[in-house]
């Protein structure tokens, strides 16, 4: 095959020009900005997936068009690896370095590229791109299947899907079909065949009732979410809302709820104690939440999900015998009190990492079954080869040494891990693992909830001249720089019983972010308040000084 790299300038320049002159940077959500930024972005995605297929053999390589949790005027894009990972560390600084060239450098980049990762330009390549259902999302997908076109490469786009869908294809691609059917029947009969045999002909049990209201933030979730249905024959009653008559993720979503710490705009009015859960975008976010009989709002988040999935796992590899390891991930945003829980309670081991997805997956990859959870809702399991054979083996009783209880908890382990997309944070799946064990558990959300107290936590953020001047280290619980800054928050969390309290840089804007917690919500307010202050101070703030005022708690 013979690929014009000529040809590559000279359609950016025609079609996709660079319109923007400030650089920017490929990080854990890819690049994301307003969307009229992102055409000559997407056409040069579009040559970086061939070239990265290429580079993989031929695998497929997925290119995801969406701005997930962002306003409705943003969009954005990342690639997916031929695991349905993030993209390889070293292809992001790739991503970047190739984004930022003028249009007459474009073709010596690629060049580059080619050259340093020893490339054979003629080999054949594979591209899967999926989108979310903003307005301008199919034009930003055209200037994607341009790019991998010009370089002679194979393109095929599966139109508006979430995100875990485009990494669930790209793996059914990339296994020949043996982690399921590159398709979006495939997609849902996988999960939806294994919800319903969890779930048995027993709809309620206990304290669970089955009915769940679903907020799809006006986003792709809700659209597949209806489609879901069709297939659930009557096993959860569901009930959606935010189906996308609004703008996406405009005071709705997983990352509204969290933030706010209330519920969404468009539901209907509830009882006291109904189970509402939340997604964002394109429903890689699950929360839950309830209004109890006092009025009272209650957050589900990333934290709880995980410690109940982790109380879950733990009972049926106990019940069913298999030696193998559970860790559970977390990062410095999770909530004090689940941590304690997890370790005392569960008895689960807790490693922390940076924030960001990749992190918190390439370390679950650590342990025979690997929780991993953002307390934003974000996360998922993976399971190990050695994880897979130990349990498929007992299910079968291959040495015939298995009682009945130990058989049947391991052909339930099986079926829960066929329920679980582990190639990335999947709202929906999580969604049908968490109801799972709800049901098995017979509990509502007011059990749910009872397993252990949250600490009050708040999350600040102060404008900065240049966010690099904090500089973090032990999975961002640390500062570095500016010098002293760290010993004046350790002065400071002292003063207070169960005091915690972290800054750290955020990754797409020039601003710090703070989080605080405390045994009181009084405490938190005056630690969270103290360490804004002096950051402000010491990390060159701008715009008016921070304030003592009540915060609303995350």
């Amino acid at each position: 095959m013979s690929v014009n790299l000529r040809a590559v300038y000279a359609f950016a320049r025609e079609m996709y020009p660079k319109n923007v002159t400030t650089d920017i940077q490929y990080g854990t959500a890819g690049f994301r900005t307003r969307n009229d930024k992102l055409y000559y972005v997407m056409y040069r995605m579009g040559l970086l997936a061939t070239l990265r297929s290429r580079a993989k053999a031929g695998q497929t390589i997925g290119v995801m068009i969406t701005a997930s949790h962002n306003p409705e005027p943003d969009n954005g894009v990342k690639l997916v690896d031929p695991m349905g990972e993030m993209l390889d560390q070293s292809w992001e600084k790739l991503a970047t370095d190739l984004v930022n060239v003028t249009d007459q450098e474009l073709q010596n980049e690629i060049s580059r590229i080619i050259e340093s990762e020893k490339i054979d330009i003629g080999s054949a390549s594979c591209v899967f791109v999926g989108m979310d259902n903003r307005y301008h999302s199919p034009g930003l997908l055209k200037a994607v299947e341009d790019g991998v076109l010009t370089l002679k490469g194979r393109v095929k786009s599966f139109g508006i899907v979430t995100t875990p869908m485009l990494h669930y294809f790209v793996v059914c691609s990339n296994t020949c079909n043996a982690y399921g059917l590159a398709t979006e029947e495939g997609y849902y009969d996988k999960l939806t065949t294994s919800f319903k045999r969890l779930r048995g002909t027993e709809f309620e049990r206990g304290n669970y009732k089955n009915r769940l209201i679903f907020d799809g933030a006006n986003g792709v979730g809700a659209r597949k979410m209806l489609r879901f249905i069709k297939f659930m024959d009557n096993s959860l009653g569901i009930e959606v809302f935010n189906k996308g008559e609004g703008k996406i993720n405009h005071e709705c979503g997983a990352d509204y709820v969290k933030v706010r710490q209330g519920c969404p705009i468009g539901l209907p009015e509830l009882e006291p104690n109904t189970r509402c859960c939340s997604v964002d975008g394109d429903a890689d976010r699950l929360v839950y939440f309830f209004t109890d009989a006092n009025n009272q709002f209650n957050l589900l988040d990333g934290d709880r999900i995980a410690t109940l999935i982790a109380g879950y796992l733990m009972d049926l590899v106990g019940k069913c015998g298999v030696e193998v390891t559970i860790g559970l991930v977390q990062t410095a945003y999770a909530n004090g009190a689940s941590t304690d829980y997890i370790q005392n309670v569960l008895k689960v081991p807790v490693a922390t990492t940076s924030t960001g997805v990749k992190h918190l997956h390439h370390k679950a990859t650590e342990f025979d079954v690997g929780i991993y959870f953002e307390a934003n809702g974000h996360g998922t399991v993976v399971f190990s080869n050695k994880a897979r054979k130990s349990i498929h083996a007992a299910s079968k009783n291959v040495d015939n040494d298995l009682n009945e209880e130990q058989v049947a908890a391991a052909r339930k382990l099986l079926l829960t891990i066929d329920l679980i997309n582990e190639t990335v944070g999947d709202a929906i799946s999580d969604m049908l693992l968490v109801e799972t064990i709800l049901h098995t558990n017979g509990w509502d959300v007011k059990d749910w909830l009872a397993t252990y107290t949250d600490l009050p936590n708040i999350q600040q953020k102060i404008l900065v001249t240049d966010r690099n001047v904090i500089q973090v280290t032990d999975a961002d619980r640390k500062c570095v720089t500016p010098d002293g800054l760290q010993d004046e928050i350790d002065r400071l969390v002292v003063k207070y019983p169960k005091g915690r309290s972290f800054v750290r840089p955020s990754g797409t804007e020039d601003v710090v972010r703070i989080y605080a917690e405390a045994a009181t919500r009084e405490d938190t307010d005056k630690l969270s308040f103290e360490v804004s202050l002096i950051t402000y101070k010491m990390a060159g703030g701008i715009g008016p000084e921070p304030v003592l005022a009540p915060l609303s708690h995350m």
